[in-house]
């Protein structure tokens, strides 16, 4: 992609690398979405950082090497139906859409859906739907998904995500209290409705507001 901003993102695979990412089409993926267009202007100028940037309504643009970590441990081929829980800027989005056949993203904010809905159609990732509604829920009328990641901290594991999963398929979500989360891997079992939860490592989300999630600010 000619926009000047190839080095940036070259530079930001090889951090990515050094902090052991290792899946090269997620690697790829980062190489090419340019993150910059999913940032405020005033801060395009730190959009390859590996940190996490403000985007407006309290939400953030997670880091880097946590949204590309959230992606390896899909274990993505390419062929995959995607449930993502909290578009936000639309960022993670664009990378899953490189990594799966389609996605379906779930946004809490109406102002962040829309103009994640924008960017995206303006960049051309036809495979993405973005959808306005309560992401605990998750979108049931796509299900089963070969994956979910969630985007938003998490008392608990939400019943809904974990049913909307095929046999086999992959959750990624943070977990935990409002200030510390640990970023867990859910695998669901190939001949059941339960579940194998695998911690992976320490991470700081705004937190997942909803039914099954944590409860929305009295008005």
């Amino acid at each position: 992609m000619s926009d000047g901003y190839a080095g940036y993102r070259s530079q930001l695979v090889e951090a990515l690398q050094l902090k052991g990412i290792h899946d090269m089409a997620v690697l790829r993926a980062v190489a090419t979405v340019p993150r910059h267009r999913f940032v405020p202007g005033t801060l395009e100028h730190r959009s390859y950082e590996d940190v996490a940037l403000p985007i407006g309504a309290g939400q953030t643009i997670s880091q880097p090497y946590v949204q590309a970590r959230s992606c390896e441990l899909l274990k993505l081929t390419g062929r995959e139906r995607v449930l993502e829980i909290g578009t936000g800027s639309g960022y993670q989005t664009a990378l899953l859409a490189m990594l799966a056949e389609s996605v379906f993203s779930i946004e809490r904010v109406p102002e962040l859906a829309r103009r994640a809905h924008e960017m995206l159609r303006e960049l051309n990732f036809a495979n993405v739907t973005v959808m306005h509604a309560d992401g605990t829920l998750g979108w049931k009328p796509n299900a089963p998904y070969d994956g979910i990641v969630v985007a938003a901290a998490s008392p608990e594991i939400p019943g809904p995500l974990v049913a909307q999963l095929k046999p086999g398929g992959r959750l990624v979500i943070p977990v935990g209290t409002r200030e510390e989360q640990v970023l867990t891997l859910v695998v669901k079992d190939a001949d059941g409705p339960g579940f194998e939860a695998t911690p992976i490592t320490d991470v700081r989300f705004v937190p997942l507001l909803g039914e099954f999630g944590f409860a929305l600010p009295e008005s």
